[in-house]
C-alpha cells in the first residue's frame, strides 16, 4: 500500500565538482543503501533520481535531488506528492556541522540550523516535521567559513574512516525504518566502541 512506503532522500550537490565534499554526505549514504538493495537510480519527473525498492523489508523510495542543495525542497515536495507520502515517513539524510565527524544523530523535526537544504525542504513541504538522519562532519578549523568548509573534500584522516561512517549511517537509516525513531536513537546515539 502506498501509505506504507518510505521516502529516504540524501542531500548533496550534483556534479563531479562536489562529489567528494562534506556537503554530499547524504548522497554517499544513499549510494551505500543502493548498493545494499542492488538498486540503481533512474530519472524521475520530479527533478530527482530515484530507486523504488525495499529497505529493511519495507517499500522505500531512495532519492537524490538533481538540484543544488539550496533548491532541494522542490524535488522533495514533488516526490512526496507523487508517492503520496506523509511527512512522518520522509527521512532526510544530511551533513551536520554541529556534531563530530562520524557521529550519527536521528531526530524528528526541528529547525534548519543554517542548513540550506533543510531550509528549502521546510519551505517547500510546509513543515519541518520530517525525520532527519544527521551525518556528523564537525566544525571547520580556525576561522574557516562554514560555507566553504562543507564544500571541501573530507580531510585525509576523515577519508580513512569515511567508509565506516557512511556504513554506520546507512545502518541507522535501516534501523529507523525497521525499529522506529526511539530504538534507532538508543542504538546509534551511543558512541561506537
Amino acid at each position: 500500500m502506498p501509505e506504507d512506503r518510505w521516502l529516504v532522500v540524501g542531500l548533496g550537490n550534483p556534479g563531479a565538482t562536489y562529489e567528494a565534499t562534506r556537503h554530499n554526505a547524504g548522497f554517499l549514504v544513499i549510494d551505500e543503501l543502493l548498493s545494499r538493495v542492488g538498486g540503481r537510480l533512474k530519472a524521475h519527473k520530479g527533478n530527482a533520481d530515484v530507486c523504488e525498492s525495499r529497505l529493511s523489508a519495507l517499500p522505500t523510495v531512495l532519492a537524490k535531488p538533481r538540484t543544488f542543495m539550496n533548491e532541494s525542497g522542490g524535488p522533495v515536495a514533488a516526490l512526496r506528492d507523487y508517492y503520496k507520502i506523509d511527512a512522518q515517513r520522509l527521512v532526510v539524510v544530511h551533513d551536520e556541522l554541529d556534531i563530530p565527524f562520524g557521529t550519527v544523530r536521528l531526530k524528528l523535526g526541528g529547525g534548519d540550523n543554517g542548513h540550506n537544504g533543510l531550509r528549502s525542504i521546510r519551505r517547500s513541504i510546509g513543515t519541518g516535521d520530517f525525520l532527519r538522519v544527521r551525518f556528523g562532519i564537525g566544525r571547520p578549523p580556525g576561522r574557516m567559513d562554514p560555507a566553504a568548509f562543507v564544500l571541501k573534500p573530507f580531510a585525509s584522516a576523515e577519508r580513512a574512516d569515511l567508509g565506516w561512517a557512511v556504513d554506520r549511517t546507512a545502518d541507522a537509516v535501516e534501523s529507523l525504518l525497521a525499529d522506529g525513531l526511539e530504538a534507532a536513537q538508543n542504538q546509534y546515539h551511543e558512541d561506537p566502541a
